[in-house]
C-alpha cells in the first residue's frame, strides 16, 4: 500500500490501531504453570503472575470467581496458590493460614503481615529515592550553592557551604543536580530530570535574607557550585495494582542513564503524565521500522543519501508496529512517567511506541 510521505504518521497510527484491536482470546495458563505454588519471602506479584501467565497483567482475571480474596494484589508469604477450573476456564484459589499478629518485644503494638511487593523494590527503589522530574519553572526558582571560604568548587560531607536563601522555615534540604532536559518526540519540554546529590542542614541564615550557611550532612557524590536546593524528600508512590492500559498511547522518550539501548529491568521515561497513567499501569512496547521509499532502488526514509529532502510527493510504505516487550509504570509526574521494562525481545530505545499490552 503506497502512501505519501506527509501521511506517514497517520498511516503508522492506523496500523498500530489495527494491531492493538485484534480480538482477545480466552485466558490460558502457561503450559509450565504448576498446580500449586507456595509464595516465598522476596517474591513479587509480577514474578508470581509470570509463573502462571504469558500476560501477567491479566492476573486479577484468574481470581474473578473467587470470593475468598478481596484483592488479588495482596498475596502473602506462605500462601499456597492452587489452580482450578470453572467451566473450562482456569481460576486460582489460595490456602492461607489465619493471619497471626506478633507483639513487638518493646511495645504492645501488633505487627500485621506484609504482602509481597508488586514489583522488585530493589530494582526501582534507587530511582524513586534518587531521581525525579520537575517542571522548568519550579527548577529555575530553587536556590543554588554558591561556594565556601576555601574557594572550593566541589564540596563533600562535613563541608560548610554558602547558598542562596530560600524564603521558608525549612532547615533541611536536598542538594539536587540537573541531569537532563526531557523532551518528547516533537521537541517539547516535558520536565527537568534531577538527581539527588546530598543532604544539607541550615547552620545560619543571613539577616539580610540573601544567603544561608549550610552544612553538608551526607553526600552520595560531591556537590558543586550551581547545584540546587530542594526542601523535603522525593515522593514515594503508594502501593499500586497492575492495570493494563486501554486507550493510552505514547512513546519512550528517554532513560535515566543516557543509554542507546535498554533491556529488561532498565528504567525508561515515557511521555505519559499522571493524567494519562498511574503507578501499576502496564503498557506494551512496540517497535516500528522506518518508512520505505518505494522507488526503483527502495530506501528507508532515514537512510543517508535518501532522496526525500524537500520532496512532498514521494511514494512511501509504512511498516507495522510490532510488539517487543512490556513496561510497568511505577512513578508519575505532570507530563511524563518512569516505567520498569519487565520484558524485552530486542533493545528498547527512544521513539518506541507504548500502548495497550
Amino acid at each position: 500500500m503506497k502512501k505519501r510521505l506527509i501521511y506517514g504518521r497517520r498511516v503508522a497510527i492506523l496500523l498500530l490501531g489495527a494491531l492493538l484491536s485484534l480480538p482477545t482470546f480466552a485466558l490460558q495458563l502457561k503450559e509450565s504453570a504448576p498446580e500449586t505454588y507456595t509464595v516465598k519471602r522476596g517474591d513479587t506479584l509480577w514474578a508470581i503472575a509470570n509463573i502462571f501467565l504469558n500476560e501477567p497483567w491479566l492476573w486479577p482475571e484468574l481470581w474473578r470467581t473467587n470470593t475468598q480474596i478481596d484483592n488479588p494484589h495482596l498475596i502473602y508469604p506462605g500462601d499456597i496458590i492452587i489452580v482450578g477450573y470453572v467451566d473450562g476456564q482456569p481460576v486460582l484459589s489460595v490456602k492461607r493460614d489465619k493471619p497471626s499478629y506478633k507483639l513487638s518485644p518493646s511495645t504492645d503494638k501488633r505487627v500485621k503481615p506484609k504482602p509481597v511487593d508488586v514489583l522488585s523494590w530493589t530494582s526501582i527503589s534507587p530511582f524513586i529515592k534518587q531521581h525525579m522530574l520537575m517542571n522548568e519553572e519550579s527548577y529555575e526558582s530553587l536556590p543554588k550553592l554558591l561556594g565556601n571560604q576555601d574557594g572550593n568548587v566541589r564540596f563533600a560531607s562535613d563541608d560548610f557551604v554558602l547558598s542562596q536563601q530560600q524564603f521558608s522555615s525549612d532547615d533541611q534540604y536536598r542538594v539536587i543536580r540537573k541531569h537532563a532536559t526531557i523532551k518528547n518526540l516533537d521537541g517539547e519540554t516535558l520536565g527537568i530530570q534531577v538527581t539527588h546529590v546530598s543532604t544539607a542542614s541550615v547552620v545560619e541564615k543571613d539577616q539580610a535574607g540573601d544567603t544561608m550557611l549550610l552544612f553538608i550532612d551526607d553526600a552520595n557524590q560531591e556537590a558543586k557550585r550551581g547545584d540546587k536546593l530542594m526542601a523535603g524528600g522525593f515522593e514515594h508512590p503508594e502501593d499500586f495494582e497492575l492495570v493494563p492500559a486501554t486507550s493510552q498511547r505514547g512513546a519512550v522518550v528517554g532513560d535515566l542513564h543516557d543509554h542507546d539501548l535498554l533491556g529488561k529491568y532498565d528504567i525508561v521515561i515515557l511521555d505519559l503524565g499522571n493524567m494519562d497513567v498511574a503507578p501499576g499501569t502496564v503498557l506494551g512496547l512496540y517497535s516500528q521500522g522506518p518508512a520505505i521509499i518505494d522507488e526503483d532502488n527502495p530506501r528507508y526514509v532515514d537512510e543517508p543519501g535518501a532522496n526525500n529532502s524537500g520532496e512532498w510527493f514521494i511514494d512511501t510504505v509504512s511498516q507495522p508496529a510490532l510488539k517487543v516487550g512490556e513496561v510497568v509504570v511505577f512513578k508519575t509526574f505532570d507530563a511524563a512517567s518512569y516505567g520498569l521494562i519487565t520484558r524485552a525481545n530486542k533493545g528498547i530505545k527512544r521513539g518506541f511506541i507504548v500502548a495497550k499490552p
